[in-house]
């Protein structure tokens, strides 16, 4: 039995209107809020040092694998399919409203209408988890910046001397690799070993491995649209202004939200006036059909 003849006796029409406003339109807000704060699904991520130093084109998809297996990122696939299968609800009451009629037509108006408000607030909880969800990924990335603006700020003496070090190893490994292709190959009247040989294969298969790593996919630098190489520390300012737009997209949708329960607002004042209308036909009231304009004809002839 619907609750809304009890509210249409109890409450005069104007009354009715603002007590189903307020219903409608703060219900979906309360109801969301208290249960997300019961809920409070967390994602911790951490800006360590291999993080920040994974390749650009795995960061992301380090990041996205660790949030699906975290509590918040379980709850939002959770309210993604609750909602899939309550949009599925509503589609097919607005079906079974179109064929009937009578009694049965005004119970299920009711019912469509407690659905669409159930609908809006489970939308508001799964954005509410959105939201924490961006804002998490935000501060995480925020931290992964101060983490790479330290690395790559002023040089130290212990980058200074490692960094010198890398060269002079490379130095000697190129000195001795020409040491040791010009004794072998540059000797006329040496005849060519098997050592010579191995030394040939060993070296193609080095330049080899060294060039597919150089083009391996994990070593790959992100690009921007204009083909400029990003450094690290763009790739994040990227990963950021993605944070910023997708919340700019969860703001419009809480803008349409808002649009939603408005109408269901309306929608609901009218099916109690609907409820109104009938209740007035049906009873003992009387209807001011008589004027006295349409008997003032007895009151003309003597």
């Amino acid at each position: 039995m619907s609750e809304f003849p009890l509210m249409i006796q109890q409450t005069s029409p104007s009354r009715l209107a603002t007590v189903l406003g307020a219903v409608f339109l703060g219900g979906v807000i309360l109801v969301g809020s208290a249960s997300v704060a019961l809920s409070s699904p967390k994602w911790t991520p951490q800006s360590s040092e291999r993080l920040v130093k994974l390749p650009p084109s795995y960061l992301q998809k380090s990041i996205d694998h660790d949030f699906a297996n975290s509590e918040l990122g379980t709850a939002i696939q959770e309210k993604e399919e609750n909602l899939s299968l309550k949009g599925s609800t509503l589609g097919d009451l607005q079906q079974a409203i179109e064929t009937a009629d009578g009694d049965v037509r005004a119970d299920l108006r009711h019912q469509f209408l407690a659905e669409k408000r159930n609908y809006l607030a489970m939308m508001s909880e799964r954005n509410e988890l959105r939201r924490k969800h961006l804002m998490t990924k935000r501060r995480l990335f925020d931290d992964m910046l101060s983490r790479l603006s330290a690395e790559e700020g002023e040089m130290t003496p212990e980058k200074e001397e490692l960094l010198a070090l890398q060269d002079a190893a490379a130095e000697r490994f190129e000195s001795s690799l020409a040491k040791v292709d010009q004794r072998l190959f540059e000797a006329p009247d040496l005849e060519e070993s098997k050592y010579s040989k191995q030394y040939a294969q060993n070296k193609t298969a080095i330049e080899q491995l060294v060039a597919r790593i150089d083009t391996h996919k994990m070593n790959e630098m992100p690009m921007a649209e204009n083909g400029v190489i990003m450094t690290r520390e763009e790739h994040v300012r990227r990963m950021v202004a993605d944070v910023q737009t997708e919340l700019a997209v969860l703001d419009q949708e809480e803008t349409i939200l808002g649009y939603m329960a408005k109408l269901v607002a309306l929608d609901a004042m009218a099916l109690a006036e609907d409820g109104l209308d009938e209740e007035l036909i049906d009873s003992d009231v009387a209807q001011n059909s008589l004027t006295p304009a349409k008997n003032v004809s007895f009151f003309l002839n003597n």
